[in-house]
């Protein structure tokens, strides 16, 4: 990979996505961290904030994103925001990098899983860290698949995640980064 021509998608909040971030910078890789007024991020590079407007191109039933992830959510604006940007995190990627847990139910817990389930429903290549297992698992073929090291394999890609990363996340990431561009 080039990584003069890649760009990182992702939210810049504390976290996952400030890790994602750290490391683009780290490699002169462009990133673009979508946010909204009144969202609170630590990424100030490449920030781009999305206009209400903009954000209603993002905007998905409450109801539908509870079912889908069998659980239900915070129905307040703030939640609601955070899913829209969500939606142009993964819209952008080609392929999706997370961070996080997988739970019993196939899903990625917290409000990251909706960024993995769209994933999924785009049917873009999808990656995940899960901290728990300690180790890389890919979607496909409507399960998870365990894999040793992923590459970023497109110019495009999105890193989001949890906001409650631990070492072998921030590492994962590392070695992410590093294997691709390194």
């Amino acid at each position: 990979m080039n990584e003069r021509e890649s760009i990182l998608f992702s939210g810049g909040v504390k976290g996952t996505e400030a890790e994602f971030g750290a490391n683009a910078e780290r490699f002169g890789i462009q990133e673009v961290n979508f946010t909204f007024e009144g969202h609170q991020i630590v990424r100030t590079r490449g920030v781009r904030v999305l206009t209400d407007e903009e954000l209603k191109k993002g905007d998905v039933s409450l109801t539908y994103v509870s079912k889908l992830m069998h659980r239900s959510y915070p129905r307040t604006p703030l939640f609601r925001k955070v899913l829209q940007s969500i939606w142009y995190q993964v819209n952008q990627g080609q392929e999706i990098f997370v961070v996080g847990k997988i739970v019993d139910d196939n899903t990625v817990k917290g409000g990251t899983g909706w960024g993995a389930e769209f994933a999924k429903i785009c049917n873009k290549p999808l990656f995940v860290f899960d901290q728990d297992k300690d180790r890389w698992l890919s979607w496909a073929k409507n399960q998870w698949t365990g894999i040793d090291e992923p590459t970023i394999g497109h110019k495009y890609f999105t890193g989001t995640g949890t906001r409650f990363l631990e070492d072998n996340g921030r590492k994962a990431i590392a070695d992410l980064f590093d294997r691709s561009f390194g």
